[in-house]
């Protein structure tokens, strides 16, 4: 896998443990868009875009940001991939796996205004917001959507605890959005984390570890699996 557009192709014969089925068959170009939950651990390639890129099949092109958001206006960030709907360009693929608007919430709405900005991110509906309007524009392309949810911390003390009600819903939200969108999925994570395991996340207690980033990276590759 190459970062930013440049599509390597893995042609390993076994997962080696990874735990995941193989993605069999014609290879899957798949795209990974959003925010750090997808692009942690990415320096040392071991991010959910790295490890999903080990499995036989995948082609996969990795455009996701460390604080991206949904919402991001200000002059130049879609250059710098802090925008997630400007990482995706209207390219070909088979699959674009995504995540996002966690940080609208926990940075950009100051913790008072958060029901003005879960609607701008998709409406209770969901059928309105910047979420659906993002969607829309990759399944006019014909690619399919995976969103995959945010980690969980049960029984754990993280510093975003206070958002966890507006994270709730806003994946109820989009999980409403996925069931009305033919072609797309939302992958829940919230029962990844057994309670209190602190292994799965890094020393910060919000960004995944390499074990959640594995983790996740096979969880994103069943889906894709079961729906070849």
């Amino acid at each position: 896998m190459r970062r930013l557009g440049l599509v390597s192709v893995f042609c390993a014969v076994s997962l080696f443990g990874y735990g995941a089925s193989a993605l069999q068959a014609q290879e899957k170009r798949i795209l990974v868009i959003g925010d750090s939950l997808m692009a942690a651990h990415a320096i040392s390639g071991r991010s959910v875009a790295g490890f999903l890129d080990e499995f036989p099949g995948a082609a996969v092109t990795d455009r996701s940001v460390l604080g991206a958001r949904m919402i991001y206006k200000l002059p130049f960030t879609g250059r710098l991939g802090l925008s997630i709907p400007a990482q995706f360009r209207g390219d070909t693929w088979d699959w674009v796996v995504m995540n996002g608007g966690g940080n609208d919430l926990w940075l950009g709405c100051g913790c008072n205004r958060c029901k003005r900005k879960l609607d701008r991110l998709i409406a209770e509906d969901g059928t309105t917001g910047e979420i659906p309007r993002l969607w829309a524009r990759i399944r006019q392309t014909g690619a399919q959507v995976v969103y995959t949810g945010y980690l969980r911390s049960p029984e754990i003390d993280t510093p975003i605890e206070h958002c966890k009600d507006e994270g709730d819903e806003l994946e109820a939200r989009i999980e409403r959005l996925a069931a009305r969108v033919d072609g797309a999925i939302y992958l829940s994570l919230q029962d990844l984390v057994p309670p209190g395991d602190l292994s799965y996340f890094a020393m910060d207690r919000i960004h995944p570890s390499l074990k959640a980033s594995e983790e996740i990276a096979n969880r994103i590759a069943d889906v894709l699996e079961q729906e070849r």
